[in-house]
């Protein structure tokens, strides 16, 4: 009997995790599946004891449900109760265990561009689910400095106050990271601004950019929205969001199977799927 995996999520028509994992089983010979469920706010404590029930051997979880879940899970680790968010649940012996891969994979998928962290200056843009991730993780790294612009800077307040690691950071307007981004060695677009089908805007300006700096958007699709293409022509490194999405897949896979699996044949995998969609 094939070993089931999941994810659950409210839309999931659009996730490529299902061909990107399913992939995976079939590379490694594992007798495996990996199924999509389209699961409502009211039905997802019953979606977890089922799955719990039939025995999968983990799923992961996307919007609008990795806090939600929470209370639903047997444990999380110290990383996801921090960030407050779950995105991989692992069978543990017949527990359900929540993690969070989201910030883990972004930093993973950057250290390609960027191999340390320590001592560098940090902007995000965004202060939401992806953002908090990040942070935290990148809280640990000792950066110099680790600022976050928002349009409401009472939540970007927020989660610098509600990080349990010890960096120093401001909360800022867009507009004031406009006028001071060239302080910065990395910056990092967590909105959804910039997003198919509105592939023109940007959260903030670029015109006061570093040449060399790095600028990362964890979007990708577009796989180059406006604010990577204007970067890149003002001189930065750039990277989009895939390597994220399939270095939090790695992880994820990694916690379930014990195997950290091959991420090059992922990203091409999604690559691939993205080349039949609109970019």
């Amino acid at each position: 009997m094939k070993k089931l995996f999941a994810v659950l999520g409210d839309p999931i028509g659009h996730s490529m995790s299902p061909i990107m994992l399913n992939d995976l089983f079939s590379f490694y010979n594992m007798d495996a599946v990996y199924l999509p469920f389209h699961v409502k706010d009211e039905d997802l404590h019953d979606a977890v004891k089922g799955l719990k029930a039939v025995g999968v051997g983990g799923f992961n979880v996307t919007v609008p449900h990795k806090s939600k879940i929470i209370p639903f899970l047997d444990g999380i680790d110290d990383l996801a109760a921090n960030i407050g968010a779950v995105n991989t649940v692992v069978n543990e012996n017949g527990q359900l265990i929540g993690y969070n891969t989201d910030g883990p994979g972004f930093l993973k998928g950057l250290s390609a561009i960027l191999p340390q962290i320590e001592g560098q200056k940090v902007l995000i843009i965004g202060a939401g689910g992806a953002a908090r991730a990040i942070y935290f993780t990148l809280a640990k790294e000792k950066p110099l400095k680790l600022d976050i612009a928002n349009r409401t800077i009472e939540n970007a307040s927020g989660l610098i106050k509600e990080c349990p690691y010890s960096v120093s950071s401001r909360a800022c307007s867009f507009e004031e990271a406009s006028a001071t981004i060239g302080e910065y060695d990395l910056v990092i677009q967590t909105t959804l601004i910039g997003m198919s089908p509105k592939i023109n805007e940007q959260p903030i300006s670029l015109n006061n950019i570093r040449n060399h700096s790095v600028f990362c958007d964890i979007i990708y699709n577009p796989l180059e929205t406006q604010f990577l293409k204007e970067a890149q022509q003002k001189g930065a490194v750039i990277q989009n969001g895939l390597d994220m999405f399939v270095y939090q897949g790695a992880l994820a896979f990694e916690k379930w199977t014990g195997n950290f699996p091959d991420v090059e044949r992922m990203r091409d995998n999604v690559l691939k799927q993205l080349g039949g969609r609109s970019c």
